[in-house]
Parts: structure tokens; sequence; C-alpha cells
């Protein structure tokens, strides 16, 4: 076992969300929200074998920007790479991904988000603080389309970081950079791909948001990720990512697709020692969107705290419902997803270049012996030549198209 695949072991089995190296430092995890320093320090030259193994092909375009952002299986469990260097030289900020069947309920949500999922077109933006679980709880929702709806679904991610094989829906993943260059590019694409469903990885650039809220408006349903630590947050920064003069035209066009804003937190649940998410959910109501219009998002708190019938949830009612669920799902009881398909390597060479061909079966010759009705020999007529099947003299037979007459009738 190498030296990644030794600590990405130890990490599962102590329950760790992410792992962090640096030369001459202890490897650090960080276990239930708290890091924990395990092992012994590393030697620069240890990590830059590690890293230009998980890099490949990638390595030369790292020695140039210094950082690389990339998704890889070690040991069974699903990573999220970031290589970047410092002082001490190359450095690792590895997620590990937890392991789900995709579900709402194998991923410890709760059932009502279901109901947003009935929107064909609009906007659903999951939010919350950087290790909160975001893109667990988008894979959920799209894992849950997969299985109930037939749809056309694109993501656009950097990177991938969960594979969905194509179940009730189809599916296509694209990862940035290898498939696009970016993401502007990749969603302009998207509009010619016939897309009912459009996942965005992450809206960080202006230009990023606004595409995303123009497809939304298109009769598309989108949804994406934003970083904030409140549903309110993600709607103001979504609104002051633009220039003053068009921030009215931008709010406008959010209450117009907005479908609702998912905002999320990790809480322990000690009984179980596992983390769960807490939610606070904004949906798209008439007093939600007349609230973004006219630019009082500060009204959008008492929005949520009043919406409990619209399908809205505070993270104290929501955390309510949290303390009274009993059945909880550990991670170790689901299983992954999917896998990459570049990753995917046949048995053998020789199955990779010659897959296994279904034949029809071959039928028997049938055994040598006399005919059963031998033809009888047939007299030729006059200027015409009848050739018995069974003939194989090819002298004889060139003599009875020269009209030999040495050459008589047997």
């Amino acid at each position: 076992m190498s030296y990644l695949e030794s600590l990405i072991q130890t990490g599962k089995e102590r329950g760790a969300s992410d792992l962090h190296l640096e030369a001459g430092l202890a490897p650090v995890f960080r276990i239930r929200g708290e890091l924990v320093r395990i092992g012994e320090p590393p030697r620069a030259d240890v990590l830059e074998d590690v890293a230009r193994t998980v890099l490949g092909r990638a390595w030369e375009e790292f020695s140039i920007r210094r950082s690389a952002d990339l998704s890889r299986t070690v040991s069974g469990v699903r990573c999220r790479f970031n290589l970047f260097q410092t002082l001490r030289g190359i450095s690792f900020s590895i997620r590990l991904l937890s392991s789900f069947r995709g579900s709402f309920r194998d991923c410890n949500l709760h059932p009502d988000l279901k109901k947003l999922l009935g929107q064909e077109t609009g906007l659903i933006i999951v939010s919350g603080p950087t290790g909160s679980g975001k893109s667990t709880t988008l894979a959920a929702i799209i894992e849950e389309l997969n299985t109930s709806e037939r749809l056309n679904i694109i993501t656009i991610e950097k990177p991938i970081e969960y594979y969905y094989p194509s179940r009730q829906s189809f599916i296509r993943q694209r990862e940035i950079p290898r498939h696009s260059p970016g993401f502007e590019q990749a969603i302009m694409d998207s509009m010619r791909e016939d897309p009912d469903v459009l996942v965005i990885g992450e809206m960080r650039e202006p230009e990023v948001m606004r595409l995303t809220l123009n497809a939304a408006e298109t009769g598309h349903l989108v949804l994406a990720t934003l970083h904030s630590s409140t549903a309110a947050e993600a709607i103001s920064r979504l609104c002051m990512s633009f220039p003053a003069e068009i921030q009215p035209a931008i709010r406008a066009q959010i209450a117009d697709c907005l479908v609702a804003v998912i905002c999320q937190r990790l809480h322990y649940v000690p009984s179980h020692q596992i983390r769960v998410p807490v939610l606070e959910i904004l949906t798209a109501n008439p007093a939600v969107k007349s609230s973004i219009r006219s630019g009082n998002l500060s009204q959008l708190v008492s929005c949520i705290q009043t919406g409990a019938e619209d399908g809205m949830f505070s993270f104290e009612r929501y955390r309510s419902w949290v303390d009274q669920k009993k059945d909880w799902i550990r991670p170790g009881q689901a299983a992954p997803m999917g896998q990459d398909p570049a990753e995917a390597e046949p048995e053998s060479v020789s199955e990779a270049f010659n897959p296994p061909v279904t034949r029809r079966p071959v039928r028997e010759a049938p055994r040598a012996g006399p005919p059963r009705n031998p033809p009888s020999p047939v007299r030729p007529a006059s200027n015409r030549i009848e050739i018995d099947p069974r003939e194989d003299d090819l002298e004889s037979l060139a003599r009875q198209i020269a009209g030999d007459p040495d050459q008589d009738d047997e």
C-alpha cells in the first residue's frame, strides 16, 4: 500500500472529512470539525512523488500554475484534491467525499426536499460555508431526479466529485478544464445540448452567475452552489456581485426564476457519532419574490420564519426535526454511487482491444458419405452442355466446351 493510500485508509477508518499534507509537518485530519495530527511528517521528495502520481499528465501544467484541482478514487474513497505550492514545497488539501446511494434518506436529509423537485424550470441554489456538505446535498438532488424522472441532465463541475450512472435519466458530466475551457463556455454550449436540468458546480464569477440566471429563465431547471452562511446572504451575494447600475435588473431576474435556496451546516450527533446536515430552506413564495424585487433582502429572514406552510425551514425549526429523528444512516451503510469511466480498467490488455463478442452457434458439418439419392447422369442435348454437379475433371470439361469429338460419353 502506498503512502497516500495508507493515509486515506486511516482517514476513512477515523471518519475524517479532510486531509492536509505538507513537508516537515505531521499529516493533519479534520475529524468531526477538529484538526488532529496523526503520523510522522513526510519528506518533500515523498510528496513530490505523490503529486506526480496523482497529477499524471497534468504535472507540466501544475509546474507552471503552481496549483491544481482534480478528483481521484483512492483505496475505494472518492477524493477531491487541491495541490498548491508553499514555502515548504508541494502541499495537499484532500476532501474525503462520503459514500452514499444518493437518496435524501441515505444522506439524512428532510423528505420535504422532494417537493422542490416538482418544478420544471427555475433556479435552486445550494449554499453554505466551506466543508458543510453542499456537494453531497447537490448530488442527492441529482440522484433523486435520476431515479424518478426521465430527464436530460448535464453537469458542469470543477472537478467532478461524484459519478452518476444513468438510471431513468440521461446524465452527461463535464469537467473544467478537461472537457471545456471554462464555466462560461460550458454553460453557453449546454444551451444547444437539449438539457432539462443543468447543474453548475459553483457560481463564483459574475459572468457565470449571469449565464446561470439566463439559463434558469429559458425553460430549464438549474441547480447551482454558492458559498454563504445563510439563505438571505446567498441572495445578497448573488445581487452584490454585479455593478450597482444593473442590480435592480438582476434582482428582478432572480425573483422571476428562483425556486428555492438551501443553506446548510453540519451538526454532530453524539449518539451515532456522525455529522448530519442542518438546513435553512427559503422557497420563492410571493412575499419572498416581492422582497427580492424591491431590494429589501433583510425581510427574507422573517419570510422564512412565517413560511412554514410553503415548505420553509429556519435553522432552529430544522434542528428540532433533527433532535427528534432516530433512524440515522451512517456513511458506511451506503455504497458509492459510481466510478470515473477513465479509472475503470479492463481485466487484461487483450480484453481492452478485443472485447468478448457473442457469436452464433456453428453448425456441425455433415459427415462424409455417399448421398442418399445420387443424381443420375444426364446426356447432353444438342448445342448444349449439361455439367454434372459432381464433375471435377477440368480437362474433360474443357474438351466438352471446345466440342472435341474424341470426348465420348461414358
